[in-house]
């Protein structure tokens, strides 16, 4: 699943092919992937124009006037191209926009898991899964204090508190995997049990994961792509994540891979100390 820095990679390459441009004519080859009413979307956009894209944690925020935005999630899969109408269609392509000058921009989504909602800009917390989101990584609202209150609540093992986005929004298996091999704590840690100096030092290496995961453009393990079809850079630099039954870079220990609630997991037994 594309995390914040695909996500943020997809934003920034998919800006540039769209904005400003004025949509004709949408598509819906395989309408479930619309969550909100499917007539509203095919009819109310036309003629409305692309202002801008934002982005929330994992969700992508497409900006219309009239105060309209398209909330776009892309799930496991999903992914953005810009072509003409003319183009052949992909046998995964399952929305298309046609604009006003020719172009189109198409969904992709070989699962089918990926979502949109049209909805008035500004209610994205009370109409979209947004409203249930915690913080992101490196705003002012991350704050050390925050993220210790936060972690005194939870019961559950840290692998899941990182995961279910209410806490911290925006990370997926493989920056979790990472940031908690990076600051020497087990996934299967207790929260609420872990000493609040290692909580900083999560805190500080999610930050800062992110931000670099960023900058190399996001990670390619398995299908993700850019708007222009590019791979990821920062795969180069996971030492963890996909490296079950290597030495730990580290301390030489073999990396073990076991499952936390149905999801893979990475980890080093001698590093990654558990706290229970």
């Amino acid at each position: 699943m594309p995390e914040m820095p695909e996500v943020e990679t997809v934003r920034r390459t998919l800006t540039p092919l769209i904005k400003g441009k004025t949509i004709e004519k949408v598509i819906l080859w395989y309408p479930k992937i619309v969550a909100t009413d499917h007539d509203k979307f095919i009819n109310e956009l036309p003629g409305k124009k692309i202002i801008r894209i934002d982005r929330y944690a994992k969700y992508l925020l497409i900006r219309l006037n009239d105060n309209l935005t398209i909330v776009s999630h892309l799930r496991m899969e999903g992914k953005y191209h810009l072509t003409t109408p003319e183009a052949p269609k992909d046998k995964h392509d399952h929305v298309e926009f046609i604009f006003t000058d020719g172009t189109a921009l198409r969904y992709n989504d070989v699962r089918k898991f990926g979502r949109m909602q049209l909805v008035l800009t500004g209610t994205e917390r009370q109409t979209t899964g947004i409203g249930k989101l915690g913080v992101e990584p490196n705003t002012p609202e991350f704050s050390e204090q925050y993220f210790l209150s936060s972690l005194k609540r939870k019961k559950k093992n840290i692998k899941n508190v990182l995961l279910d986005q209410t806490v911290v929004a925006g990370l997926g298996n493989i920056y979790v995997d990472e940031t908690l091999w990076q600051s020497k704590i087990h996934p299967l840690s207790l929260a609420n049990k872990i000493p609040a100096d290692k909580v900083e030092d999560l805190r500080k290496n999610i930050n800062e994961t992110i931000k670099i995961a960023i900058e190399k453009r996001g990670t390619t393990v398995h299908s993700y792509l850019d708007a222009n079809g590019e791979v990821g850079g920062y795969q180069e630099m996971l030492q963890v994540y996909g490296h079950a039954g290597e030495a730990c870079p580290r301390c030489g220990t073999t990396l073990e891979k076991i499952k936390v609630s149905g999801r893979g997991t990475t980890f080093c037994p001698h590093c990654q100390v558990i706290y229970k």
